[in-house]
């Protein structure tokens, strides 16, 4: 019989694995926030401002999702978790040493593979984590966990930026590079804590990466669960990705406010999303994962689309407030039902498909949305962008009917591909 008791957040905080999970996200977002400003003000003093090299940091940080999302899931299905997170730290490390050294030798180049090696290891690292979460967090208090992981990254959207600015004048770019090495190795020392894993966790059969891959396939194939949270994925993330580089326009053009109002806007966003996150966890007990999540999508769509058809800046600032209030519940609906519906055996893949489905989504869209806007307008742009999320919601809609234990994909079904 399972315990339907509300799970208070103390519960989940004595948790060791919480503990050790949360020191270990606040030193590696210290270190990445760092490496993002950092990286960013020197390229950008060492071409001149040349928007090409620029643009070379974002792909360097997101072309590894759509490279090795899937077969570092692959992978962290293979391997114990806890090996896999604690050696991608260690090897991100590593990487740092040989980039000051190729920096130390003139080659300045060499920042961009600080980017490009920590986002490939994080392909790996990061669905080991999702399996450690599910081993070692109760089910209970797994909507409350990723609300919790979704309020850090909150955090650091707004403080991040002042800490990577702030070592990054004060101490250049050597030092920089050089904390973010020590934060994966103070990452790595962390989670190293962690009760050591048997043999068990390590999958024994003797299968080619191939047809793991294609195995990984057919189950969520297999899942109307997991098909329907790959259609929300996919619907955020269009959406999203749409208005992603219009802030700025909708800011001058539209409610007819200079630049420098953008960073309001910034930072009401970050601080809706902390406040949303502690909120998600207040009430991750007494909702659903499913209908927290649909409820919020429908209020993220419905507030894109005011913010592009108001005039009114105070108006589009309390729009944004609330979009930003409830994106947590979003991305912790999301996470919580993956992990309710997704076999041990599978969540690395499950995982590895599922996060470059959204993100392949949003880079598309990012990419037509000054094409739409020329060819529409700009509060078109946000109207289309707030019905693909509404449309994502009602995909979402008929998981609210599901219990949480509802029936999976049988393994051996995928397993025979």
């Amino acid at each position: 019989m399972t315990d339907d008791r509300p799970a208070p957040a103390s519960s989940l905080l004595r948790n060791r694995f919480v503990q050790t999970i949360v020191i270990s996200t606040l030193f590696l977002e210290i270190g990445i926030w760092v490496r993002n400003i950092a990286i960013l003000l020197y390229v950008k003093h060492m071409t001149n401002d040349d928007a090409f090299a620029v643009s070379l940091i974002s792909v360097a940080e997101f072309a590894p999702i759509f490279a090795f999302s899937f077969v570092g899931g692959a992978f962290a299905d293979r391997w114990r978790p806890k090996r896999t997170m604690v050696g991608s730290d260690l090897l991100s490390a590593a990487s740092i040493l040989a980039i000051l050294a190729a920096m130390a030798l003139g080659s300045w180049r060499a920042v961009f593979f600080a980017t490009l090696v920590s986002s490939i290891l994080s392909q790996f690292s990061q669905p080991a984590s999702m399996k450690l979460f599910k081993q070692y967090v109760p089910e209970r208090l797994l909507q409350k966990g990723m609300s919790l992981h979704q309020t850090m990254f909150a955090v650091f959207m707004i403080f991040g930026p002042v800490i990577g600015m702030f070592v990054y004048q004060r101490f250049g770019i050597e030092t920089s590079i050089g904390i973010m090495g020590v934060a994966f190795l103070l990452s790595a020392a962390t989670l190293s804590l962690l009760p050591r894993e048997s043999r068990e966790a390590e999958t024994q059969e003797r299968r080619s990466v191939r047809e793991d891959i294609r195995a990984g396939f057919a189950y969520i194939r297999s899942s109307r669960v997991l098909r329907k949270l790959g259609g929300g994925f996919f619907a955020v993330g269009f959406g999203l990705g749409l208005i992603q580089p219009m802030g700025i326009f909708l800011i001058t053009e539209r409610l007819g406010q200079p630049e420098e109002a953008l960073q309001w806007f910034s930072l009401v966003n970050g601080a809706a999303m902390i406040v949303g996150g502690v909120l998600a966890m207040a009430f991750a007990s007494k909702l659903a994962p499913a209908k927290l999540m649909t409820s919020s999508m429908a209020i993220v769509g419905l507030t894109i689309m005011g913010m592009g058809l108001t005039t009114n800046y105070t108006a589009a600032l309390a729009f944004q407030f609330a979009s930003g209030l409830v994106i947590p519940s979003v991305n912790a609906g999301i996470n919580t039902l993956m992990l309710q519906h997704t076999e041990d055996a599978f969540l690395g893949r499950v995982n590895g498909f599922l996060s470059p489905l959204f993100t392949g989504s949003m880079v598309v869209t990012m990419m037509l949305s000054s094409v739409v806007m020329t060819a529409l307008s700009l509060v078109s742009v946000y109207v289309l962008a707030g019905l693909f999320i509404l449309a994502g919601a009602v995909v979402l809609l008929p998981l609210i009917k599901l219990k949480t234990a509802a029936a999976k994909p049988e393994l051996e079904n995928a397993l025979g591909g």
